[in-house]
C-alpha cells in the first residue's frame, strides 16, 4: 500500500512560481505511474500531470503545458510539480496521486495542498 503527502501550497502572486511536493512511502513499484491534480471550487477534479515511475514518459494537461513541471526522484521517494507563470485560473486544492501503469484508475490519493495565486 502506497501512502502519498503532498506539502508545498501557498498563496503567490500571478506571475509567480511555486514548487509543490509529494512524499511517496510503502511499497512502489517501476509500474507505477505519479499524477499531479487539482480541484477549484465549485469544479471537478482535473489531470494536471503524470510522470511515470521509471522516468520516461511524462504527461500534461494543455492548461499547464509549456508553464508546469512534473518530476521524482526514485531515491528520495519524492514526486513534484514545479510550477511557473502561475494564474488566478490555477488556484485550486493540488493532489498527488498513483496508479499502475497497466490501469485507468488512480486508486491512491494524498490529502491535498491548497495553491492561490492572486491578480
Amino acid at each position: 500500500q502506497v501512502q502519498l503527502v503532498e506539502s508545498g501550497g501557498g498563496l503567490v502572486q500571478a506571475g509567480g512560481s511555486l514548487r509543490l511536493s509529494c512524499e511517496v512511502s510503502g511499497r512502489t513499484s517501476s509500474n507505477y505511474v505519479m499524477g499531479w491534480f487539482r480541484q477549484a471550487p465549485g469544479k471537478e477534479r482535473e489531470f494536471v500531470a503524470h510522470i511515470t515511475w521509471r522516468g520516461d514518459s511524462t504527461s500534461y494537461s494543455n492548461s499547464v503545458k509549456d508553464r508546469f513541471t512534473i518530476s521524482r526522484d526514485n531515491f528520495k521517494r519524492m514526486v513534484y510539480l514545479q510550477m511557473n507563470s502561475l494564474k488566478p485560473e490555477d488556484t485550486a486544492v493540488y493532489y498527488c496521486a498513483a496508479k499502475w501503469l497497466s490501469s485507468t484508475q488512480w486508486d491512491t490519493w494524498g490529502q491535498g495542498t491548497q495553491v492561490t495565486v492572486s491578480s
